[in-house]
Order: structure tokens, then sequence, then C-alpha cells
């Protein structure tokens, strides 16, 4: 059943589904910024929570918050944000206008590296 977060509407996805999604998502993201090849960054996962570095930056802060069943980012460039999964278009928005997650940490980290990182949503 669709459930209205911010002004967004996302469809409800049970805990199990939750805690498989945000795992992928950040494995594979942890991943994409280790292999992109950038010197002046490092990403660490540690028990469902990603840290990125970026030398002269600052730390970008991405992790699970199980009770709401939502991504959490701490971000030096665009502050915190909370996303919920939409399980139509199978991405994680931004509970206050809708933005995507990976499109907007893509940009961020970008500007902040100097580095393209691709993280997209695939498997």
């Amino acid at each position: 059943m669709p459930v209205a977060v911010g002004r967004v509407q996302q469809m409800s996805i049970d805990e199990s589904t939750f805690e498989t999604l945000a795992e992928a998502l950040l494995r594979r993201w942890s991943e994409a910024v280790e292999t992109a090849g950038a010197e002046a960054i490092d990403a660490d996962l540690q028990s469902g929570v990603l840290t990125i570095e970026v030398e002269g930056v600052g730390t970008f802060i991405l992790n699970k918050h199980a009770p709401l069943k939502q991504l959490w980012l701490s971000s030096p460039v665009s502050g915190a944000s909370h996303y919920a999964f939409d399980a139509t278009e199978r991405v994680w928005r931004s509970t206050r206008g809708g933005d995507d997650l990976a499109t907007l940490l893509e940009a961020e980290l970008e500007d902040a590296a100097g580095t393209v990182i691709l993280l997209g949503y695939d498997a």
C-alpha cells in the first residue's frame, strides 16, 4: 500500500526487504567508490554504515535507519537528508522533495573528488 513520506508517495516494504536492499546498495556503492581510483577518496563499510572520506572536503556518511526503513545521508556538501525506497521506480528518494539519492551523491562526490563515480541501483 502506498505511504506518503514527505511530499513523495512511497510503497511500503517489509523489514527483510529493506535490509536486503539497503545492504546490497551499501556494498555496491562502497565497491564503486573504491574502484573509481581517485586518490583523494576512500570508502569504508562497517555494520551498515558507509563512510566516504574525501580529502580536503570532509566525510559523507550513509547509513541504514531500520525503524523507518530509510537510508540517512550526512553530507559535508548538502547536510543531512533521509531517503525511502520507491518500489515503483526502484530508487531511493528523499523524504523531502523526492530527489534521487544516487544522482545527488554522484554529483556531490564528483564535485568533491574531481572523479566521476557511478553509483546507480543495478545489482
